[in-house]
């Protein structure tokens, strides 16, 4: 799948744009603060309802301006989709697919995969272990459909847990089904986080080869309990410690993902350069695993490729987003870094941005 149109409107900086991208690579050059990552910012509220850059609305939505309006056509294997998106500064969203209104954003989601990788991404390597999972489980719900009705059958019993834990106003038989419910949907997340790990690991580890020599980095799972014992008995033995602190310590809302070096954690060890490249490796990765279970394919937004990468780096990881064979958008300063590369056969883009504003260059 990809975007074939793209029109923003005030989004940060950028004047309105309708933009008809290359399905596979397109570059966008400009100086600093000219708006590229305010591109990948609207493409990322198209495909997520919400901002990479900022958890607040205000930022995102240009000065003078109630809302900001997203809208894109997409390509999929068997014809289009119309996706449309606005937010307001009193936060209000709406969503439109195919001229339907929806109310979840992982619709979204399903019709719009995406990939971004920018300056931040060694967050998800020194981050906390939240923004791992999220990690796990967008790769989890794009090639396990049964995984978003687990998902939110377990956020419904841990808040009626929770809740109970803090004021203790449901009854013993009540509570002990919200229990049940607890346990069956925790397994079953697990099963489908274990079975992801298990196919994303050789595909990141043939990645990260293509990339980096990282001798002894390794990718392991931990449930969020002790693998030795179900969940049933490790909660009914910290039951009163839970009480005390009002919330659930275990279950698969405590999962992460840990990367080591040795006997070391990855993030302590390598370098900012080794760290982008090694996050740079897990999303190729998922995208893989996307492509082979999907009918589409992920789109990747990566913003500021050359920074803290050389030229052997950049260009390795310029072909490996290549083979994926999906659509990129790619930002940068010098576009002379990035122009050339590439296979002949593949359509390169190029679009100059200035003051906000977005042109076709060669």
């Amino acid at each position: 799948m990809s975007l074939s149109r793209v029109t923003v409107t005030a989004v940060r900086n950028l004047h309105p744009v309708t933009l008809s991208p290359s399905p596979r690579i397109n570059i966008l050059h400009g100086a600093n603060g000219s708006g590229k990552t305010s591109l990948l910012e609207a493409i990322h509220l198209l495909g997520l309802a919400r901002s990479f850059r900022s958890n607040r609305l205000q930022p995102v939505i240009q000065y003078e301006h109630p809302a900001c309006t997203v809208f894109g056509q997409v390509l999929l294997p068997d014809g289009t989709s119309n996706l449309g998106i606005s937010r307001d500064r009193q936060g209000e969203l709406q969503i439109r697919i195919d001229g339907q209104s929806v109310r979840s954003a992982s619709q979204l989601a399903e019709t719009l995969p995406l990939q971004l990788i920018n300056p931040d991404s060694f967050r998800l390597l020194e981050g906390a272990p939240k923004i791992r999972r999220q990690f796990l489980d967008w790769g989890v719900f794009h090639v396990e459909p049964r995984f978003l009705g687990a998902w939110q059958r377990l956020q419904k019993a841990l808040r009626q847990r929770n809740s109970w834990l803090r004021h203790g106003t449901l009854d013993g038989a009540l509570q002990a089904s919200w229990d049940r419910e607890l346990y069956l949907a925790s397994d079953e997340i697990d099963g489908y986080r274990r079975a992801y790990i298990q196919a994303l690991k050789p595909e990141f580890e043939a990645t990260l080869r293509e990339l980096v020599d990282l001798q002894g980095l390794t990718l392991s799972y931990f449930r969020g309990w002790d693998k030795e014992r179900s969940l049933e008995e490790v909660l009914s033995t910290s039951l009163s410690r839970d009480q005390q602190i009002g919330h659930t310590q275990s279950g698969p809302q405590r999962a992460d993902l840990r990367l080591r070096l040795g006997a070391h954690s990855a993030a302590d060890i390598l370098s900012r350069g080794q760290q982008k490249l090694v996050v740079c490796a897990l999303r190729i990765a998922q995208g893989h695993l996307v492509n082979r279970t999907k009918r589409g394919q992920c789109i990747y937004l990566v913003d500021d490729l050359p920074s803290e990468l050389d030229e052997h780096h950049r260009r390795a990881l310029c072909r490996l987003l290549e083979d994926l064979h999906c659509q990129v958008f790619i930002t940068c300063v010098d576009h002379e870094l990035l122009k050339d590369g590439w296979h002949a056969d593949t359509p390169v883009a190029m679009f100059h941005v200035e003051h906000g504003q977005i042109t076709p260059s060669e």
